[in-house]
């Protein structure tokens, strides 16, 4: 045996066996990291898919074409939607165009389950081995993530359901079901509605800064952009001086009891200006920009 061969069998005798997944087993990589505060400060807030069935988009708009903020008058002749859904928000859009505000979980101070909450201007994510928690900039609010774990066998349903989350490569793919139904559930601010059935699979990735840039502006040729020196825009603001990776969230829903198909949106993200602001929702029925009363139910006594 020559000398160059023998080294070669000593090199690989103490170097042992290749790391050779097993069947099934995906190769470690390093995990991206998502922490940070991340800002979309637009309305309603989803972003159409480029191709495929996308979610109910505004029949009001402004003169610039865009998603008109102070009227929601849902699309309900978008074929995602079944007969009674369908009704549902064209009913939802006929109370906004009388100019009254109807109630949501948003202005109602309710939990706002998965999608509905990604209206959020704001939110942060929390990484940990174990889990991940997602804040909301409104009222408080926020989400737990099991990682690579499975959904218990029964889900006990829950206003944000039950979220279970694993990495695919440069992703975060998070999976959510047993979302509770109650007065007030729908999916987006047009009041679509929900069925116990529904079913959220979210997925996040950082982009460039200049692929970032592109997609939250395309976005907003369809939301509308909140002025950050208005009221309800104050300390919201896209870091101007940033110029590295955004956040986009791509998520696909789908629930038989309401959709004819699994549909899709996106919320691109990109760094916040500033600190991480604290806004309480504060029970009131009087929207400011209606000037009039959200037409909540009332009763005539007490019932306690």
């Amino acid at each position: 045996m020559n000398l160059e061969r023998r080294a070669f069998l000593l090199l690989v005798t103490l170097a042992g066996p290749a790391a050779t997944p097993a069947l099934g087993q995906t190769v470690a990589t390093s995990i991206p990291d998502f922490s940070g505060i991340w800002s979309h400060p637009s309305l309603p807030g989803f972003e159409p898919p480029v191709s495929g069935p996308g979610p109910v988009l505004n029949k009001s708009r402004l003169p610039t074409g865009q998603s008109n903020p102070s009227r929601y008058v849902g699309d309900y002749t978008n074929p995602i939607l079944k007969p009674q859904a369908a009704v549902e928000v064209k009913k939802h859009g006929e109370i906004s165009l009388a100019g009254v505000a109807y109630p949501t979980p948003t202005n109602q101070c309710r939990p706002e389950p998965v999608p509905f909450i990604f209206w959020n201007f704001e939110m942060q994510i929390l990484q940990q081995p174990d889990k991940i928690t997602i804040l909301y900039w409104f009222d408080h609010q926020a989400r737990h993530v099991r990682m690579n774990q499975p959904h218990p066998a029964n889900v006990t349903p829950s206003w944000y359901g039950d979220s279970v989350g694993h990495y695919e490569g440069d992703t975060l793919v998070i999976d959510t079901v047993g979302i509770k139904v109650g007065p007030l559930s729908m999916v987006d601010n047009f009041g679509t509605p929900q069925s116990p059935a529904l079913h959220v699979v979210e997925r996040y990735r950082l982009l460039d800064y200049e692929a970032a840039k592109e997609a939250q502006e395309r976005g907003e040729k369809e939301n509308f952009r909140v002025p950050p020196n208005t009221a309800l825009g104050e300390g919201l603001a896209i870091d101007p001086d940033y110029k590295g990776n955004g956040l986009q969230l791509q998520f696909t829903v789908e629930d038989k009891g309401v959709f004819t198909t699994p549909w899709s949106a996106t919320v691109t993200y990109r760094r916040a200006v500033g600190e991480w602001l604290e806004y309480v929702c504060a029970e009131n029925t009087f929207e400011y920009y209606t000037g009039k009363d959200t037409a909540v139910p009332t009763a005539d006594k007490f019932d306690f």
